[in-house]
């Protein structure tokens, strides 16, 4: 049965594990951290040397995996099997490995967990193999976070590791790290292992993650947004000489939200802006940044901005961009916005 990754986290915390779980997609993060609280809590310290098996996809098959699920646990209530890299695994694609994958599905031992760490790839949806797992095991497919979710993830993130952050902080975290879980995972075990209270900063974020005060999305956006073109060519310009220090996509993902808050002020007149910040998703305290822009661009020109920030987005990906290169797409989108 089809699973969020939260819902099984918060099953597994609460001591619920099952037989079989096939962790799938897009995005390793939840995928690691599922398989590695099981394997941190599925058996007590002792059990765990005669009962818990680390298998990996590239040097095994699907029939050697099956085998060991089939033992029954020593001296233990159940026995623990993971696949990491499961997508690896030579002969998940044929035929017989296809068959005794789908057989043990069909009835698996259930004093063995068994978890395939499946990462990058999903099992094709229209196949007997995937319909039968989706009805008898437990399938969690981890997509990657839409980056106009990103800013909704990491307050929520951030609040679930006991952490407090108002809203510049988020999108400073969102600007820089994008939308790699595991990187923004990272990045706060180093701060918290640091951290004096609880409260997440901007000036925090920049000593502690490295991140430009003068140079970074944020202030390439408000440059725009104020149409100061030397100072936006200058972030740029840090951007393309610093690829390490912000990415493209981002930065263009973190414009488009913005612009299109900004249109939509210009759709929301004579709007309190109590009302205003629940509709553009921001906290009060920004409204009046959102108000002084939608002054500057008319609608016109705004629907200009968001037409030439998808085409950058789409240079971007490779997407009609013929020779573009990172320094072009940002200079033409400079021009376009400033001169709008």
């Amino acid at each position: 049965m089809a699973q969020t990754p939260q819902t099984i986290l918060d099953e597994l915390k609460k001591g619920i594990f099952r037989p079989l779980y096939f962790l799938q997609g897009d995005e390793p993060f939840y995928i690691d951290q599922i398989a590695k609280y099981i394997e941190d809590h599925a058996l007590s310290e002792s059990e765990r040397g005669f009962n818990q098996l680390i298998m990996y996809g590239k040097d095994n098959t699907v029939g050697q995996v099956v085998v060991q699920a089939r033992r029954f646990p020593m001296m233990a209530e159940r026995q623990v099997v993971i696949v990491r890299e499961a997508q690896e695994l030579n002969d998940l694609g044929r035929k017989d490995g296809y068959e005794l994958l789908h057989k043990y599905a069909l009835n698996p031992v259930p004093s063995t967990i068994l978890v395939f760490a499946h990462k990058y790839k999903k099992l094709d949806g229209k196949t007997k193999l995937a319909k039968d797992m989706d009805k008898h095991a437990t399938v969690v497919t981890s997509e990657k976070i839409r980056d106009y979710k990103l800013v909704d993830w990491l307050t929520t993130y951030v609040r679930s590791r006991g952490l407090t952050a108002n809203s510049p902080a988020i999108q400073l975290l969102a600007d820089h790290l994008g939308n790699d879980l595991s990187r923004i995972a990272n990045e706060l075990d180093k701060i918290q292992s640091q951290l004096v209270g609880t409260e997440l900063t901007t000036e925090l974020i920049h000593q502690k993650i490295g991140i430009s005060k003068e140079f970074n999305g944020i202030e390439f956006q408000q440059a725009l947004a104020k149409r100061d073109m030397k100072k936006a060519i200058q972030i740029a310009q840090y951007f393309v000489s610093n690829p390490k220090s912000s990415n493209l996509i981002g930065n263009l993902s973190l414009l488009f939200t913005y612009f299109v808050k900004v249109l939509m002020v210009h759709k929301s007149q004579g709007m309190a802006d109590k009302e205003l910040a629940a509709r553009l998703k921001v906290e009060p305290y920004f409204v009046k940044d959102y108000i002084s822009a939608s002054r500057r661009f008319s609608e016109r020109q705004l629907l200009h901005i968001i037409h030439h920030i998808r085409l950058a987005d789409g240079y971007s990906k490779g997407i009609d961009s013929g020779s573009r290169e990172t320094e072009s797409i940002y200079k033409d989108l400079i021009f376009h916005i400033v001169r709008s």
